[in-house]
């Protein structure tokens, strides 16, 4: 029988959760095991995610945590990832359809307040950001410029990449199956062996109140919920027949760093990096909002360069993606935490949503799936020690805003464990994010 590992904490769960808290909690200067149940790390909801950075997006303390870590993304630190750039130019074109009024201006309101605030933009000016819309699917829009594509994939490494530089180890294949808490210590029973330390963080995902229970903790109330996308390829030679030439350049000057397509088939471009079209500045209006005129591109680059699509109710969004766009009902379905599955019906139904609002036939689903997010009653991650547990701590309830939440949540959990001042800007994330917050069972 192996010897039971005892470091100075244990985070079960391998998500970019996990891997946030365990990369803080290691640069913090404590010995951390990040226990993961499945053969890989991300499995579920991190490596299945839409991939987009919003400070526009989520609840007001989802914002909080949002633009807290933005800093961290366009600046980490040194020999978190080789790849240069984690965050990319996307912005995101919210169409308002006749009966939206309340959800467009509630979406108008919080994004105000963002450090790049949303346009309102009429009719041309979307067209010109997406030249294959149909006019007659909205009647109004929102343009939000501050929007990024982001690396969930250098991300998620680079958070499990520090915490191995910092003498962490990282189990796969190590389901918790309970942990107990006896000597003033957590041992946890797994898959993988014995454990043991002071303190856990539970940042299981959609498991984390299952992991609670196995502890004898109160559980915070945690829903798993499946979302589906799908990839699809759209026949691209009908896309700037659609619109005159003047339109097709537009999206290039939006905003001055939007100006890069790194989504164009691999056969017209070097492989390592896809072309950047570089656009004076004097051509982008101080407010944000697109101007007419233009050079044109190439079908596929100016698909490439569209925004994300979306609508202020949100039942859709499509992005684009590996030369296709990827489409979702931005469903919401509540299942059993597992392995899930696209429900074919909501695969075509993302498929209706975007036909209703964009003038273009669908050529084919080259591949369809689903991942989970887990969320607490009032939408906002739980972040921090557990306070009827002594050193229980969670990480938890990040729904849909883990990626772009991932360095203020894993920032703040590590100072709140150490008993130090919640990072800059943080200090009123903390009463939002306590598990003391009502919703409990």
């Amino acid at each position: 029988m192996s010897a039971v590992r005892e470091p100075d904490v244990l985070v079960v769960g391998g998500g970019v959760a996990g891997a946030s808290a365990g990369y803080f909690l290691g640069r913090s200067g404590v010995r951390v095991t990040l226990l993961e149940a499945e053969n890989a790390p991300g499995t579920h909801a991190t490596g299945r995610s839409a991939a987009l950075f919003s400070e526009y997006y989520g609840n007001a303390v989802v914002r909080e945590l949002t633009r807290a870590s933005r800093a961290f993304y366009e600046t980490p630190p040194a020999g978190f990832s080789p790849v240069a750039e984690l965050l990319r130019p996307r912005g995101v074109l919210a169409l308002g359809a006749p009966g939206t009024g309340r959800e467009f201006e509630a979406a108008k309101a919080s994004g105000a307040g963002a450090p790049q605030p949303v346009v309102e933009v009429d009719r041309e000016q979307a067209l010109a950001l997406c030249p294959a819309l149909r006019p007659s699917a909205f009647d109004r829009a929102l343009y939000k410029p501050g929007a990024r594509d982001i690396d969930t994939d250098a991300v998620l490494q680079g958070f499990l990449r520090g915490l191995k530089a910092t003498g962490g180890t990282v189990v796969t294949g190590a389901r918790v199956h309970v942990l107990t808490r006896r000597g003033g210590r957590w041992h946890a029973a797994t898959s993988a062996g014995e454990f043991s330390a002071p303190v856990v963080v539970d940042a299981a995902g959609a498991w984390a109140d299952q992991v609670a229970q196995s502890a004898g903790v109160p559980t915070q109330g945690l829903v798993a919920y499946r979302r589906t996308a799908a990839l699809v390829s759209l026949p691209t030679d009908r896309i700037l027949a659609k619109r005159g030439p003047a339109d097709r350049g537009l999206a290039d000057r939006v905003s001055a760093d939007r100006v890069w397509a790194d989504r164009v088939p691999t056969d017209r471009v070097p492989t390592d990096r896809a072309p950047a079209v570089r656009v004076p500045t004097d051509q982008v209006p101080a407010d944000g909002a697109p101007r007419n005129g233009g050079p044109a591109g190439t079908a596929a680059a100016d698909i490439a360069r569209w925004p994300m699509i979306a609508d202020v109710a949100d039942t859709f969004y499509a992005r684009p993606e590996s030369g296709g766009l990827l489409v979702s009902p931005a469903d919401a379905t509540p299942v059993p935490p597992g392995d899930v599955r696209p429900d074919e019906r909501d695969v075509a139904l993302a498929i209706d949503r975007f036909r209703a609002v964009v003038d273009l036939p669908v050529r084919h689903v080259r591949r369809a799936w689903a991942g989970l997010r887990s969320s607490a009653p009032d939408d906002t991650p739980v972040i921090g020690p557990d306070p009827q547990v002594p050193g229980f701590c969670w990480l938890a309830g990040l729904g849909g805003y883990g990626i772009q939440t991932a360095p203020a949540a894993g920032a703040l959990l590590a100072a709140l464990i150490a008993g130090t001042e919640p990072p800059p800007g943080l200090t009123g994330a903390v009463a939002g994010t306590t598990p003391a917050r009502a919703g409990r069972s």
